[in-house]
């Protein structure tokens, strides 16, 4: 863990608490998808924690800040240098995506939890979201989360492979569109190969899937495939993999999943015998 000042620290426009920690989610990392509330409390912040990685995305935000940063399996020391900080100063831990999915924020509650925090007690906790790479990845390839939807994890560092497999197979069985993150590493390789199988016995073989790396990065690369031909591309930990449900489908090379309306209308608009009409559309023009 290293800790660095980059410049001297500049006056905030407006009167803040003096201490206080916000856990952020900068989403993709890139400047048009970064919130305003993320930017605000980054800009607010006068210590920036994070991941190596997170922190090179928003290095051109941190002019003037303090910085803590670490790297790879170091979350937990992360966490409690971003508490103990957040005690007397304004912090703002970072995580990619939404910092509640797959993010620090529960590792946060966790470290409080140990040191017996209570609400009131310093320090003052806020919460930013983010947008969640499934998000991400789902816009650069259509709508494939257009109805119900499962996440699940292939990492099997924190999870047993044993709970994985089971939750693959509710997914695949209930025919959820599932958005697979961490799916395979330079030491992980099996368990995308198992998944893909899993998912195999329950969907047609030319189910749409969709493998996203890096998405709104600068390294980023989009592939819509098959579920029989996704494992003949490359597939890593920076890879999302989206697996489409039997009714997803291909529209001029975009990836869909129904909402259901044409169960309830027709393709003019009318209800289908036996469902019920919506409200009517009103069009009101301004003068």
């Amino acid at each position: 863990m290293t800790q660095e000042n980059t410049s001297t620290t500049a006056q905030p426009a407006v009167t803040l608490p003096t201490s206080g920690l916000t856990v952020v989610g900068i989403g993709p990392g890139d400047g048009p998808h970064i919130t305003p509330a993320a930017l605000e409390a980054i800009a607010q912040a006068q210590v920036v924690v994070g991941y190596n990685t997170y922190i090179k995305l928003v290095t051109h935000l941190l002019e003037g800040k303090d910085i803590i940063r670490t790297g790879m399996t170091e979350e937990i020391a992360r966490v409690q240098a971003a508490v103990e900080a957040a005690r007397t100063r304004r912090v703002a831990l970072i995580s990619s995506g939404d910092a509640g999915v797959y993010g620090t924020a529960a590792l946060v509650f966790q470290v409080l939890e140990q040191q017996g925090w209570r609400r009131g007690d310093p320090p003052n906790l806020e919460i930013v979201p983010g947008i969640t790479a499934l998000n991400a990845c789902a816009s650069l390839v259509g709508a494939p989360l257009g109805h119900d939807f499962a996440a699940i994890s292939l990492s099997d560092l924190l999870t047993p492979w044993s709970v994985i497999v089971k939750r693959l197979r509710a997914a695949a069985q209930a025919d959820f569109v599932t958005g697979l993150y961490n799916p395979a590493s330079g030491r992980r390789t099996q368990q995308i190969v198992e998944a893909q199988e899993i998912f195999s016995a329950h969907r047609p073989p030319e189910t749409p899937v969709a493998l996203v790396k890096s998405a709104y990065r600068r390294r980023q690369q989009v592939n819509i495939t098959t579920l029989s031909a996704m494992l003949e591309d490359e597939i890593g930990m920076l890879t999302t993999v989206i697996i489409g449900s039997t009714q997803t489908r291909l529209f001029q090379g975009y990836m869909v999943t129904p909402r259901g309306y044409g169960n309830k209308y027709t393709e003019d608009g009318q209800p289908l015998p036996g469902q019920t009409p919506g409200r009517s559309l009103v069009v009101e023009q301004n003068e």
